[in-house]
């Protein structure tokens, strides 16, 4: 049986480019869902409404400012996650650097957890890169 493939959408301020992105994975037959400004509070696995997730009880943890739009991708792996970004990418729809595959792990973080690595990891791959290049100065 095959699993629903699922995105997410978070933090999208361009409404041209969401709404381009979200055409072509629904002509895939894959279902969309824009998440709210205050989502970071719940666990990922809330927000894709899987089985066993309720929703956050903390009111107030402070505040959370991730001005990056971020796209987080259910079931979708290997080639078909080749399949999707070569689609997005041949619509025209810009690059969106803040990507994620669902995990068994990941769908226990909250939203704010994945942000916070997602952003850890690419600037990380940033300085890498930076690296790289330096070297072959």
């Amino acid at each position: 049986m095959k699993r629903k493939e699922q995105v997410l959408f978070y933090q999208f301020r361009d409404a041209a480019k969401l709404e381009l992105a979200r055409s072509v994975l629904r002509r895939m037959g894959i279902a969309t869902k824009i998440l709210p400004e205050n989502a970071w509070r719940e666990k990922v696995g809330y927000l894709l409404g899987a089985g066993g997730f309720k929703a956050s009880s903390a009111k107030d943890d402070g505040e959370f400012s991730f001005p990056h739009e971020v796209m987080i991708l259910q079931n979708i792996r290997n080639k078909r996650l080749d399949e999707v970004l070569r689609a997005l990418r041949e619509a025209g729809v810009p690059p969106i650097p803040f990507k994620s595959v669902v995990t068994p792990f990941n769908t226990l973080w909250t939203l704010r957890r994945l942000c916070e690595t997602m952003q850890k990891e690419h600037a990380f791959m940033l300085r890498q890169g930076e690296k790289g290049q330096k070297a072959e100065q």
